[in-house]
């Protein structure tokens, strides 16, 4: 059976197949902790996370990416979506939008149990390449979200601006994926 896990689902539930991992609770979410997967090492062909990296600066992130690295098989696919900052910034420089539309994605807060959580860094492709290959990653690249399993679901790895112009707006999510 393929494992394939979903971290920081939030309210999506991406179906059977996936096993889903939020610290709030919903009735798909099977287990709390993102950092401490219940699965034994080299066990987990996927793991997804859209829009969770940025909760953790840039060492933090460097040593969460090797925990979730610890979970894959050889060969095992991390798939992340975290806010694009060199495509918000341009789209800002060029005045298409304006401070209000890229404060949230690049500098968002999120309730979460009983407080608040912030997102604590943001990425350019370079950036994410340098943390997830210093966390043992390699073959790291951008992969289009209309090509994946989970392209079916609404979440933040098809953020646009114009808001929901999948069509004619321009991307502001990075998204990467590398392996084991």
């Amino acid at each position: 059976m393929t494992l394939k896990v979903h971290l920081g689902c939030g309210k999506r539930d991406f179906g059977e197949g996936w096993f889903h991992v939020d610290g709030e609770n919903y009735p798909h979410v099977k287990h709390h902790d993102i950092l401490r997967l219940p699965f034994e090492p080299g066990s987990v062909q996927l793991i997804y996370a859209s829009h969770v990296l940025e909760y953790f600066d840039l060492v933090e992130a460097v040593q969460v990416l090797a925990q979730w690295r610890s979970y894959l098989q050889p060969g095992g696919v991390l798939r992340l979506a975290v806010p694009d900052f060199q495509v918000m910034s341009r789209l800002y420089q060029e005045g298409t939008i304006g401070l209000k539309k890229i404060l949230g994605p690049l500098y968002g807060r999120m309730k979460m149990r009983d407080g608040y959580i912030y997102h604590r860094t943001t990425y350019d492709f370079e950036t994410l390449r340098d943390v997830l290959e210093a966390a043992g990653f390699a073959a790291c690249r951008r992969y289009d979200w209309r090509c994946t399993e989970h392209a079916q679901f609404d979440d933040h790895s098809q953020a646009y601006i114009p808001h929901m112009d999948k069509d004619n707006g321009v991307l502001i999510s990075l998204n990467v994926e590398a392996l084991h």
